[in-house]
């Protein structure tokens, strides 16, 4: 799908992965100069289309297959966002037909597969554990931090803040994660998951996402829950978490933290010249 602006529009595509609902631009055939401010009318669900996270495909580079921006649903940029990751690598295998991509994002490069059975999989890279990547505000022990509750930080390219609970149904996401996200501790405001170990190698999570707030699923999210368990102790390497869209299966290699999962192209249509133009 190529972009077109000008009185034509700007087509666009509405995907979703377990829920976690995304605006995906492609620019590949030429450069869309697209703002904060027309991020922020695209995610009013009311006025715009409505989305978790807007991604910007663009061109490859070399290294890369293509190129990937991300905008949050208050228009606020943001350097990785996995399910959006996986959904642009499905529309891309599907396209080409090929089965492994490349794709190069603020969090670096980025390997996709098709991993069968309609699921994709992405390695988001190495988590980032020492305070000073997250970023924290001062240095302190990611895996206990000196907050009520003793969550964990990680880095998944964005900040983290994973709270262990008895029962994640029984939590208020909305009030507790508003109040997180803008921790003093989080120079750069931060992502909240709220974990509960439910089975061998199994969680149960709940998330508010920063910039777009309660959201039914979220990649990274799941990626630094699952991270933070195997750090703590609770689970294996190889973790199920189940969001409040579904499962996604996280595996931290070596090489990184892989996620798979499915995705859903829901449809594709214009935005009208005036709309783009605000």
């Amino acid at each position: 799908m190529a972009a077109a602006t000008g009185e034509n529009g700007l087509p666009f595509m509405k995907m979703h992965g377990l829920g976690n609902d995304f605006v995906v631009i492609d620019a590949r055939a030429g450069a869309i100069d697209l703002s904060s401010a027309l991020a922020l009318r695209l995610a009013d669900r009311h006025r715009g289309v409505g989305f978790d996270q807007l991604a910007l495909i663009g061109p490859g580079d070399g290294e890369a297959d293509a190129t990937l921006r991300f905008f949050n649903a208050d228009g606020t940029p943001s350097a990785t966002c996995g399910n959006a990751t996986r959904c642009v690598a499905r529309h891309l295998m599907d396209e080409t037909g090929r089965t492994q991509l490349t794709l190069r994002t603020d969090r670096g490069l980025l390997a996709a597969e098709d991993a069968g059975s309609g699921l994709t999989r992405v390695n988001l890279g190495p988590p980032q554990l020492d305070w000073s990547e997250i970023p924290l505000a001062a240095p302190c022990d990611t895996i206990d931090l000196p907050i009520p509750g003793n969550p964990v930080a990680t880095g998944m390219g964005n900040p983290h803040c994973t709270f262990f609970v008895p029962d994640a149904g029984a939590v208020d996401v909305e009030g507790i994660g508003a109040k997180m996200e803008t921790h003093a501790l989080f120079p750069e405001r931060t992502n909240v998951e709220f974990a509960e170990v439910a089975g061998p190698d199994l969680l149960r999570v709940r998330v508010w996402e920063r910039g777009t707030g309660v959201t039914l699923a979220s990649g990274s999210c799941a990626s630094a829950a699952a991270v933070a368990a195997i750090r703590r102790g609770l689970t294996g390497r190889q973790v199920s978490v189940v969001l409040d869209g579904g499962p996604l299966e996280i595996d931290w290699r070596d090489d990184g933290v892989w996620m798979t999962g499915p995705t859903a192209h829901v449809f594709s249509g214009i935005l009208t010249a005036d709309f783009v133009a605000g």
